[in-house]
């Protein structure tokens, strides 16, 4: 694995963070969608403190990868709560970019406070169940035919639902 350097997420990386999101989408094992979204509904969806890219060390603007997370809801009993996505560039997958970027967002969210990060991964994506069990995440149930795949058919689609919960955070 080649080293990569990990760094926040900024406006100037959203044609690369973007480009990165679709390339996960058409591949079909990634997300319900099937189009990234505009950078301003991106950057509304997702909390400024806990997005990162990862880069070429000694090349900070060649991203390769980004994780960001969400709030799960606005109730104030799960302000420790956050769903995130992390996308890898086909080109830079198998270098430990995914799991540079979980390690910097658990650091960061932990840091924060945060006790709890989930998603939901799509069983076939074998290698990001085995990314996500790598970094502490745990898989709490299936979600069978939790929705339709709008760009595969409307196909009914499983989900994996993970957990990872803070050990320091009690």
């Amino acid at each position: 694995m080649t080293a990569v350097a990990i760094r926040a997420m900024r406006a100037a990386d959203a044609a690369r963070v973007l480009a990165i999101y679709q390339a996960g989408m058409d591949a079909g094992n990634a997300s319900f969608e099937h189009t990234a979204p505009t950078w301003p509904a991106f950057d509304a969806g997702r909390l400024p403190a806990h997005r990162f890219v990862a880069v070429e060390p000694g090349d900070p603007g060649t991203v390769l990868g980004w994780v960001a997370v969400s709030a799960v809801s606005a109730r104030a009993v799960y302000a420790g709560v956050v769903e995130h996505s992390v996308y890898v560039d086909p080109g830079a997958r198998r270098r430990g970019v995914g799991r540079a970027l979980l390690d910097a967002l658990i650091a960061a969210t932990e840091a924060a406070g945060i006790w709890t990060i989930q998603s939901g991964v799509f069983p076939e994506n074998t290698a990001s169940l085995a990314l996500h069990h790598a970094a502490g995440f745990r898989t709490v149930g299936i979600r069978e035919r939790v929705g339709r795949h709008p760009a595969q058919g409307n196909r009914w689609r499983d989900v994996v639902f993970i957990e990872r919960r803070s050990p320091y955070i009690t």
